[in-house]
């Protein structure tokens, strides 16, 4: 036991000194991959417009004006909520615009009940609750005055809660599907051991780190989209599967800045 403290002990030291020059630029570094998924995907819907309408309107029945107007508003708010997150103004209008989306697409483009999409969006919801959990962080360490109400104390801790929840999803999707193997086992086992110590908030900042290195390698390997043909039918799939594991990258690097809050073992620990 003492061995395997050891171990970790050292493996703790060596995760600090890789994310020590990190540390200044780490939530800001977050904020932009958090909503990475949104910008690419404003940005795909106005180089596809064209195509985006007649999908609407040949396979999901919208009208010709509806769909201008539900394409014209998700890249409105996906630009705008975006922009706001990173430059950290008014984060929690710039959460609720980006939420409209996830609700609005899955709705509008019938995705609801795609396992794959449905996991991936909980996943950057999930995020989303983390950049809200750290937009009342940071207003908290900025009260010059007194302490910060119980309130503002217990709505940022149930959101890093239900944030820490939310993000491990993306794994399951890479857990339960796909064929069967040996090393896509083991590679399960460890990430599955990863997710529930972020959930639990056991070393939740060097689970969340390890998790961000699975998510570097997986995501550069499995959606490698650069290496497809422009007209390929798979690329924008895979493109769009990769700008979501940035988002849910950037979640889980906001986790490492802001730790797992009130509500996990870490916690617990420093009071005994």
């Amino acid at each position: 036991m003492e061995s395997v403290k050891a171990q970790t002990h050292k493996f703790e030291e060596f995760l600090e000194g890789v994310a020590h020059p990190l540390k200044p630029w780490l939530p800001a570094i977050a904020r932009f991959l958090m909503v990475a998924t949104f910008l690419e995907d404003s940005v795909r819907i106005c180089s596809q417009w064209s195509d985006q309408i007649f999908y609407m309107q040949r396979h999901r029945g919208f009208p010709w004006l509806t769909a201008e107007l539900f394409l014209a508003l998700n890249v409105i708010f996906m630009t705008t909520g975006s922009l706001m997150a990173i430059a950290k103004k008014n984060t929690e209008y710039a959460v609720g615009l980006l939420f409209f989306v996830i609700i609005s697409q899955s709705l509008g483009y019938g995705l609801l009940f795609d396992s794959a999409f449905f996991f991936r969006n909980l996943s950057v919801a999930g995020g989303l609750f983390m950049l809200l959990a750290d937009s009342m962080a940071s207003k908290r360490r900025t009260i010059f005055a007194g302490l910060p109400s119980l309130n503002e104390n217990d709505k940022a801790t149930y959101l890093q809660l239900l944030g820490r929840v939310l993000l491990v999803f993306l794994f399951l999707s890479f857990i339960f599907a796909g064929e069967f193997s040996a090393l896509r086992l083991g590679v399960s086992l460890v990430a599955f051991a990863g997710c529930i110590m972020v959930v639990v908030g056991f070393k939740a900042k060097y689970s969340a780190w390890m998790l961000v290195a699975f998510l570097s390698i997986s995501n550069v390997v499995l959606n490698n989209w650069w290496n497809l043909h422009h007209n390929h039918p798979q690329r924008d799939f895979l493109k769009y599967d990769f700008f979501q594991t940035l988002s849910i990258m950037g979640g889980f690097l906001l986790l490492t800045n802001l730790g797992p809050g009130g509500l996990s073992m870490d916690e617990k620990k420093k009071a005994f």
